[in-house]
């Protein structure tokens, strides 16, 4: 992915005690912080530490911009020493991470960052914000990969992600979790994570009937030939209509998918009627 300088994406008191610091004796005192978390929500045992690669970028791209510098006057509080300060501003702290996919628990050190405390303070929302968001949904996708016991997992959560951003690194923390593939396509040419999927309820409403859109996604698609069954209803159309299209077209590989319902319930039924 392109690198964006995201230096102004702060809360604006850390640049406001980063003028406090500089003005007074503790400009150059060093400081420690840690990152941690106090608990697992549900009492899950564990979480899965995501987000390392993206702070790696945005420690690396840290710089106030001349444009930052003049919206920073504007504001009335800094005066020019502080804001030359700024301009040459350099990253120069030492920064120590869990590794990503490693398992995390409460109250131990997922983040260090040491130094300059004008430095070390001014990233801590970058710091949360990145981590808190991967490493929430790469927990969330692991605890599903467990439950499915082997059977592969994809990701679909590009159209309700909240922005462009949470949906790209959305897929690549479920990835790290231990999803086999995503549906956003954008992951995959920018992560390599395998973008996967087949047609969507308005491919099946284009055709006269659902045998007739089952058939037509089969012979182009014979080494995936997924169809969706729940357009209309999954048991008395859809199911039937796949396995008619299966027995005609013989793909290579072949499956259904169910996206609407008592999803546990028609998995089942339609399980039964397809052996």
């Amino acid at each position: 992915m392109n690198k964006i300088n995201l230096t102004m994406l702060t809360d604006f008191y850390e640049i406001t005690m980063a003028n406090g610091y500089f003005r007074t004796e503790m400009r150059d005192k060093e400081a420690c912080f840690d990152m941690f978390f106090r608990k697992v929500p549900d009492g899950g045992g564990f979480a899965i530490m995501a987000g390392v690669e993206q702070l790696i970028d945005y420690f690396k791209n840290l710089s106030f911009t001349q444009e930052d510098i003049n919206y920073l006057r504007t504001k009335g509080y800094f005066d020019e020493d502080f804001l030359q300060f700024l301009l040459e501003f350099e990253f120069s702290c030492d920064v120590w991470a869990v590794p990503e996919g490693t398992p995390i628990f409460p109250h131990e050190p997922i983040i260090t960052v040491k130094g300059p405390v004008i430095q070390a303070q001014l990233v801590e929302t970058m710091i949360l914000l990145t981590i808190n968001h991967q490493s929430l949904i790469a927990t969330k996708a692991n605890r599903i990969i467990r439950a499915a016991k082997g059977r592969p997992v994809m990701e679909f959560g590009t159209r309700r992600a909240h922005g462009a951003s949470a949906a790209i690194y959305g897929a690549r923390a479920a990835y790290i979790g231990g999803c086999a593939g995503t549906a956003c396509a954008i992951a995959d040419r920018d992560y390599g994570i395998s973008a996967l999927g087949t047609m969507a309820h308005s491919w099946v409403q284009m055709f006269p009937s659902e045998y007739d859109a089952f058939k037509a996604y089969a012979k182009i698609y014979p080494a995936n030939a997924v169809l969706l069954v729940d357009t209309y209803n999954v048991l008395k159309t859809g199911v039937p209509a796949a396995i008619k299209v299966f027995k005609e077209m013989k793909p290579k590989k072949m499956g259904i998918r169910i996206d609407s319902g008592d999803i546990a319930y028609l998995t089942k039924k339609a399980r039964k009627m397809l052996r």
